[in-house]
């Protein structure tokens, strides 16, 4: 089955940022399991595994319209050197994740691909539970101060 061209062209986009998201979530899981930080660890791990799992679906449904999935590029990573760093760069690359998504769920409903846009709006709902999960990290940060903060997330 072969898709409007502009619809293929937003599902790559798709794809670059989930597979952004993967590399970032990842690297910033295993840095808070290093620093002790399991709470942020297992979220964050959580997190790249989702991303996994949605770039996979996103790379089934190109190659059923026919095409390529372009897994060469990525978006610049933001690693952080500390965890409101971390979070901040999360923050960052989710938000870029959804801006792309809500043009894209648009361009599949102007070429009336809605299996497409069924599975990029899920999408969409996942990027948007992780930025309401970190803007409440970033929350609770500023509310009670970031070593008392660290301090909660570290595995009792």
């Amino acid at each position: 089955m072969n898709a409007d061209s502009a619809v293929i062209k937003e599902l790559n986009a798709a794809l670059k940022g989930q597979l952004t998201a993967i590399n970032q979530t990842f690297l910033h899981a295993r840095m808070a399991k290093n620093w002790g930080l399991e709470e942020i660890n297992s979220h964050e791990y959580k997190a790249s595994i989702e991303a996994m799992k949605m770039a996979d679906d996103l790379i089934e449904r190109i190659l059923f319209l026919e095409a390529l999935p372009g897994m060469q590029a990525l978006n610049r990573l933001q690693i952080g050197e500390n965890v409101p760093e971390m979070f901040a760069g999360d923050l960052s690359v989710h938000t870029e994740i959804r801006d792309q998504l809500v043009t894209a769920v648009d361009v599949c409903e102007k070429a009336q691909d809605y299996v497409t846009r069924d599975l990029l709006i899920h999408v969409l709902e996942e990027t948007e539970e992780q930025i309401d999960w970190l803007e409440t990290q970033q929350w609770q940060i500023t509310n009670s101060g970031l070593e008392n903060y660290l301090a909660a997330q570290m595995d009792d």
